[in-house]
């Protein structure tokens, strides 16, 4: 296999780690790690979410944290955006780029959107042709793709028609999210050979969740098929608030160990980011999931 020269990692941490919380981390505390991650080598830092409080209390200072952060240049800062009222706020809040989401399953689509499918698509549309109207770039989740906690088996022809009409839209790429961590390698690679017919490697990105431990095996499978853009959150914080069993994200930390090793670059310096992860464990109050934070306890130099 010929590995990846380099992979761009996109941290997701901010947004999708702290959102399946439930304990509110203070927005100074929050300020602090994500100027710490600003720091570590990371290019893209999703920092927060402009969905309504209601559905996400621990992302409610979205606008406080996105004014107050201390951006470095070369870092785009990006935020999840529902509808035209959210993207109405990263506009004001000066998000570099926004990301719309949905779901390849009808009924998880519904649980995280209150909409169908179809009902989503004309919502999203506004929301990409405005945001392009303001000179924001649009990236494109799509939830469910290895599996759904509520229909098992997601059909590729969903996957595809969902895909298609994003793209149309004009979204700049596309995260394929195994929202409930049941991929395996095969079936990244089945995906993939049908979606890489139809779109380039550069414009998708992989999104796993590590549930059953197979996170850091999908990203290899992902290599293998030419896709190098990996999503990940720091320490393995994460989870989806609308996806039962779904626990938490392939660690940052975990995959620059692993690409560090291989001697694939990243541009993330490895001790900045133990440190930024020690820091949230501290300001959760609970043992994070990636392993390099287990083996690393007490170790980390912090002079």
């Amino acid at each position: 296999m010929k590995w990846p020269e380099a992979v761009t990692i996109k941290e997701v941490g901010p947004r999708d780690g702290l959102q399946n919380e439930k304990i509110f981390i203070a927005t100074n505390e929050k300020i602090n790690w994500i100027n710490q991650l600003s720091h570590s080598g990371l290019t893209y830092i999703e920092i927060t979410s402009f969905v309504h409080p209601k559905w996400i209390p621990t992302l409610a200072d979205a606008m406080e944290v996105s004014k107050k952060i201390k951006r470095v240049d070369g870092v785009t800062y990006a935020a999840l955006v529902p509808n035209l009222k959210g993207l109405d706020k990263a506009i004001e809040a000066n998000i570099d780029e926004v990301s719309v989401f949905m779901s390849a399953s009808e009924t998880h689509n519904k649980k995280n959107i209150n909409k169908s499918i179809e009902e989503t698509f004309p919502v999203l549309e506004k929301v990409v042709k405005k945001a392009h109207a303001s000179g924001k770039s649009v990236r494109g989740y799509i939830s469910t793709v290895f599996g759904c906690p509520y229909e098992g088996d997601v059909s590729i022809h969903s996957i595809v028609n969902v895909s298609e009409k994003l793209f149309d839209m004009g979204i700049c790429e596309l995260s394929l999210g195994d929202t409930i961590g049941v991929a395996n390698p095969r079936q990244v690679q089945e995906v993939l050979s049908v979606l890489l017919k139809k779109f380039p490697a550069k414009s998708l990105a992989m999104h796993f969740h590590n549930t059953r431990g197979t996170a850091l095996a999908n990203v290899i499978a992902s290599f293998g098929m030419g896709v190098t853009t990996i999503d990940s959150s720091i320490g393995g914080l994460g989870g989806c608030p609308y996806a039962p069993g779904a626990s938490g994200n392939l660690a940052t930390d975990d995959l620059i160990y692993m690409l560090d090793g291989m001697g694939i670059l990243t541009g993330v310096n490895k001790q900045k980011l133990d440190k930024a992860a020690l820091y949230i464990q501290e300001k959760i109050g609970r043992p994070l999931l990636s392993h390099n934070i287990q083996a690393n306890q007490g170790k980390i130099n912090f002079n």
